[in-house]
């Protein structure tokens, strides 16, 4: 009799725990056993796993071999290996969502980049010196601007003041 140390599920529908138990290998998943070893839970935060160490290493000095999950759930208790720790899940329309921000936000960047470009250096040589000439008239007429402006705004000071109010 080849006796192997498995799963064998228990728990409702959609809500399973596990008994890890010692078995007979012809028999079925949740059949016959010859003895508990200790439980798993995989839908508790974090997964909870209860297993006598000194009973499986008893069955193992027998000869029973572990199943693959067995052999991992043997090891995470004995503290050679660590738990897997199950990722934050995201529903596929909050990541769609989050996919589409970026892309816009990347291409918002690209086209002020782009702009920024196109401003900063003018395509051929003509417009080069367009963009001289605007440049030098924009700047002649800052230049004069402030001057005047000061000079008008104080001669219609004084006329307001001039002028007498009528009653």
């Amino acid at each position: 009799m080849a006796v192997k140390i498995r799963l064998a599920r228990a728990g409702a529908k959609k809500a399973p725990f596990y008994r890890v138990i010692a078995a007979d290998g012809r028999a079925t998943r949740d059949g016959r056993f010859l003895e508990i070893l200790g439980r798993y839970n995989p839908r508790s935060e974090p997964s909870s796993i209860e297993l006598d160490l000194a009973k499986v290493d008893a069955w193992i000095g027998k000869g029973a071999q572990p199943t693959e999950a067995a052999a991992k759930l043997i090891a995470i208790a004995r503290g050679e290996k660590t738990a897997p720790v199950a990722a934050a899940r995201v529903s596929k329309k909050a990541a769609s969502k989050a996919d589409a921000d970026k892309k816009v936000a990347a291409e918002a960047k690209e086209k002020a980049k782009a702009e920024k470009n196109a401003a900063a250096e003018p395509a051929t040589a003509v417009e080069a010196k367009e963009k001289a000439k605007t440049d030098k008239k924009k700047a002649a007429a800052e230049e004069a601007a402030p001057i005047e402006e000061p000079k008008a705004a104080a001669e219609e000071a004084a006329a307001d003041d001039a002028e007498p109010v009528a009653e």
